[in-house]
């Protein structure tokens, strides 16, 4: 194995690792080629900010992961679609849901009667956790136990399924 000086002939040398690295990132050889180009790019542009004494396999390896990070919180950006409706519970339904249809309003407005008829301290903790919160959130911002914002939820998700049996078919 040759011993290589020059920045270039580094990253050369670490293309096949980096590709590998790129593979287990994204799971698709397209991507972890286009991943593999940028990281490339990105480290002969910075070649100045690499200092001699640091590792020079672990910066190169860090410039991969943190692209792919951006790239991927990028693509959620791009995917996130603001609901800017009154009826929150539509920003996760997809497009076949039947709501185009008038079995499918009436069943959305039988399902948001069911829900507006919940007590708040169950109405509350289900609308947001429909909105997309996450347990640990709606504990934070109700100042609430994390095992009472699960358990409301729960008992709000029974409720639901129990008052809107004829749907379950």
């Amino acid at each position: 194995m040759k011993t290589s000086n020059s920045f270039a002939d580094k990253i050369i040398d670490l293309q096949g690792n980096l590709m590998n690295f790129a593979i287990q990132l994204t799971a698709d050889r397209e991507a972890a080629e286009d991943l593999l180009q940028d990281t490339t790019l990105k480290a002969l542009d910075n070649e100045d900010k690499y200092v001699d004494n640091v590792n020079f396999k672990g910066w190169i390896f860090t410039i991969m992961r943190n692209i792919f990070i951006n790239n991927y919180r990028q693509t959620v950006r791009k995917a996130t679609v603001v609901d800017t409706t009154e009826d929150l519970y539509l920003l996760n339904i997809s497009q076949e849901s039947g709501l185009d249809t008038p079995e499918g309003s009436f069943a959305v407005q039988e399902i948001s009667s069911a829900v507006n008829a919940f007590p708040e301290e169950y109405r509350v903790p289900f609308n947001m956790y429909v909105a997309g919160y996450k347990y640990n959130e709606i504990a934070e911002k109700l100042n609430l136990p994390l095992g009472t914002i699960k358990s409301r939820i729960f008992s709000a998700r029974q409720k639901l399924r129990d008052q809107l049996q004829d749907y379950a078919s």
